[in-house]
């Protein structure tokens, strides 16, 4: 199967355990800092270590950290802090989405859209493979993802140019692939793109796909191959969780339970128990969610177990190894 790339190290796909297949750790967006929006910077070291703590103590192991470059990545920050935890912690190498790139890059006087759209294709593909390959910022530790990204029912000319980047980063490296869908939409039009340049779509996970609960999509999605993230747990705002839940069983009532992935996108502070703001904190998923979904499972005739073992273990096992 191939190994599994952490910011301590490659490690075989059966060690990676219990994981959450997208959440950010820490990270200080550009974009959001100018607006001064503090909510969405996740700017405190010692909480967001007490996260990891209350992560691990629910049994967790391991985390797909899916913030990129232009959301503020501060990875010897991740590295530190998953180290004295003991989690496992998958870094991003590549890109979000479009409107995020009018800050500037740190360390030039470019704005992330000015460098993406004056350097060249071959250039943005070795300058990504290399996060991957030899080690991020300058430091030793290695993205284990490649990720691209595209805006709320649209997809830009850069974002664009970032999708064919990412692929064919994906196929100089083989690391899995990460594909932002701003509200769930867009995602089969970039499945279409991606076929097009060749990706092979069992590498790649589609976000944020609940927020988007349409079962005719997902079902479509899921026949190419591709993985597909549950990733909103908790964010009520968007509709009940029951429907999320419905649509993950809709699946699976397909046979497509292999290919789903569950995390919770943890980016917020209002989100966290440990910055102030008296949130549900990362433990939530498997702390409350996860015995709800056992018995929603178990009413709809469904061993609920297994599917949260797939969920958690069998199917990140897969989807983040470098086959």
């Amino acid at each position: 199967m191939g190994f599994i790339r952490t910011l301590t190290g490659d490690i075989a796909p059966q060690q990676l355990g219990v994981t959450y297949s997208h959440d950010h750790l820490y990270c200080i967006p550009p974009y959001w800092q100018e607006r001064n929006e503090e909510d969405l910077l996740l700017d405190d070291k010692a909480a967001s270590e007490r996260e990891l703590a209350d992560f691990r103590a629910a049994g967790g192991q391991s985390i797909y950290d899916a913030t990129a470059p232009d959301y503020g990545r501060h990875v010897e920050v991740v590295a530190e802090i998953a180290t004295r935890q003991g989690v496992q912690i998958i870094a991003t190498a590549g890109f979000n989405k479009g409107f995020l790139w009018s800050s500037k890059r740190p360390g030039t006087d470019q704005s992330f859209a000015e460098w993406i759209a004056n350097t060249s294709i071959d250039a943005l593909v070795e300058h990504v493979s290399k996060e991957v390959t030899d080690g991020i910022d300058g430091t030793s530790y290695r993205a284990g993802m490649v990720k691209c990204g595209t805006g709320y029912n649209a997809i830009s000319p850069l974002e664009r140019k970032t999708m064919e980047v990412v692929v064919r980063a994906q196929q100089a490296t083989n690391a899995p692939m990460h594909s932002h869908t701003e509200m769930g939409t867009m995602a089969l039009e970039q499945a279409a793109i991606f076929k097009q340049l060749g990706l092979d779509l069992s590498r790649i996970c589609f976000a944020h796909m609940d927020r988007n609960p349409d079962p005719w999509l997902h079902r479509q999605l899921a026949n190419t191959g591709a993985f597909i993230s549950f990733d909103g747990i908790s964010r009520i705002k968007y509709f009940p969780e029951h429907v999320r839940t419905e649509a993950i069983l809709a699946l699976c009532k397909k046979g497509y339970q292999k290919q789903i992935l569950i995390g919770g996108d943890f980016a917020r502070k209002s989100m966290s128990a440990h910055y102030g703001k008296g949130g549900l904190g990362l433990k939530f998923i498997l702390a409350d969610w996860r015995p709800r979904f056992l018995e929603e499972a178990r009413e709809a005739g469904f061993d609920g177990e297994a599917l949260l073992h797939d969920f958690f273990v069998e199917n990140p096992a897969r989807y983040f190894s470098f086959g």
